[in-house]
């Protein structure tokens, strides 16, 4: 008899595929459908991806509850006395009941099955033009996306190449959320947003915390002045920061693990947490496939979010920030193209009208106490544009609304100016509500309202955001 070769999957041809379910995939895959387009959602993981089960969500339940315990040690300074003792229990639980359904995303599906789509679980890549192949547990499906593919994969804890960490039980923040108790001690292994933020939780609940950063300072991405504040903060509440750090070797006994550093020391903590970034397999998505450039760490997209004939792209692999905003920003963009699409050439009509993507103004906050809010360029940023900057700042705890604060009220406000056009470029804020107090700025680098404008608005009394005038006026004076 004559060995055949099993058949090939047929081939399924559909509207959309979209691969990668973050905030930005089910949204979109949730406005196509309702649309009236027949869209296939492809997710190897959890529908909503990183932010509703390990990343934005849970993490500030986190940061609530040892926001909580700080105003209550700080509460005998204004109220008289204030006994409290630390429990992991209420947050873990508040974690996996409330925020993630003890990690189910039936309550997604469900969303997304209600406006029409369809969900396939497994892992998506492109092996062509509009050609999607997904590994399920059933074997291959294979599908024809006559609109077009959008990708939206999402990213992974990066893990560095360091010898001996490889095998080792080491956290990501996928394992941090999902803890059952504050460990004794704790070695962080990156002082980004991720990692200052889990550093100061689990110190506020007793465990004993060292950043191991390897550049020269905490949030690096952010004014230099903010990252001071912080790492004073972290001095005051017992959490050691080590900067210009390169980590040689990781070993772990069993019962912990023990960090060798350049200069032989060597750190010993019950739990490892390794925050030092994120990455995206591009070469195991396939998108060579469709002539897009697998060699790097993002996908190049235009201003509607394309990077190839009937690709579209959104999120963090496009590298216009890793927030959850502005995947979501983004989804809106390209579903707006793919509707008004024909051949990902273009508006229907062959016109090129629609909105197109504008990063000016992208704010970030990070959670930490004091809160960190940043919108636009930084000063050095700025200066490397080849802009005339002028900057403004002023002390947040010397407002008249940092006074009636007390304590926990350190922060500052920093403006960036383009001096030349007279307008707002780029903001910090730091302290209580800071990303709060960062909405106004976040509209006026948006909408390039002119500084004179600014200083004719009336500021509130007394409120934190009132301190913009402060640093307005510094501007002034700058």
């Amino acid at each position: 008899m004559t060995a055949t070769s099993p058949a090939a999957p047929s081939v399924e041809t559909v509207d959309v595929v979209v691969i990668g379910t973050g905030p930005g995939g089910e949204d979109a895959t949730g406005r196509l459908a309702r649309a009236g387009l027949d869209v296939v959602a492809v997710e190897a993981r959890l529908v909503g991806g990183e932010c509703p089960y390990y990343g934005c969500i849970p993490t500030k339940m986190m940061v609530r509850a040892s926001d909580a315990l700080a105003e209550a040690r700080r509460a005998g300074t204004l109220t008289g006395r204030v006994d409290v003792t630390p429990d992991w229990a209420p947050v873990a639980r508040r974690v996996r009941d409330d925020a993630t359904a003890d990690w189910d995303d039936t309550a997604a599906v469900e969303r997304l099955e209600k406006a029409g789509a369809r969900v396939v679980r497994g892992r998506g890549r492109l092996v062509g033009p509009r050609e999607v192949v997904v590994d399920t547990a059933d074997g291959e499906r294979r599908f024809r996306a006559a609109r077009g593919v959008l990708l939206n994969p999402g990213t992974e804890p990066a893990v560095p190449p360091v010898e001996g960490l490889a095998g080792t039980p080491y956290w990501t923040n996928r394992d941090a959320v999902r803890a059952t108790e504050a460990p004794a001690s704790l070695t962080v292994l990156g002082g980004g947003a991720i990692g200052c933020e889990l550093a100061q939780v689990f110190a506020r609940f007793g465990t004993a915390v060292e950043v191991v950063e390897a550049g020269p300072r905490l949030l690096a991405l952010d004014e230099p002045e903010a990252s001071q504040l912080l790492a004073g903060r972290f001095a005051a509440e017992g959490i050691g920061v080590r900067t210009d750090a390169k980590v040689t070797g990781v070993s772990h006994d069993g019962s912990g693990f023990t960090l060798t550093l350049g200069d032989g020391t060597q750190l010993v903590s019950e739990r490892l947490l390794v925050a030092a970034g994120r990455r995206t397999d591009l070469r195991g998505l396939g998108v060579a496939a469709a002539g897009i450039d697998d060699t790097g760490r993002t996908i190049a997209v235009d201003d509607r979010l394309r990077a190839a004939d009937g690709v579209w792209v959104i999120g963090d692999v496009t590298g216009k920030g890793a927030f959850t905003h502005v995947s979501m920003y983004q989804a809106r963009i390209a579903v707006a193209d793919i509707l008004g699409t024909v051949g990902g050439v273009g508006s229907a009509d062959g016109s090129e009208d629609g909105e197109r993507a504008d990063y000016r103004a992208v704010p970030h906050v990070t959670f930490t106490d004091p809160e960190i809010g940043g919108v636009g360029l930084t000063e050095s940023a700025a200066r490397g544009a080849g802009l005339t900057v002028r900057t403004g700042s002023t002390d947040l705890a010397a407002s008249s609304r940092g006074f009636v604060h007390g304590p926990g009220n350190a922060g500052l406000v920093k403006l960036v100016e383009d001096a030349d056009a007279g307008v707002l470029v780029g903001a910090t804020v730091a302290g209580p509500a800071g990303g709060e107090i960062l909405a106004v700025l976040t509209l006026a680098v948006q909408a390039r309202v002119p500084v004179a404008e600014l200083r004719h608005m009336i500021y509130a009394y007394p409120t934190f955001h009132r301190a913009i005038e402060s640093a307005l006026a510094d501007l002034d004076e700058g």
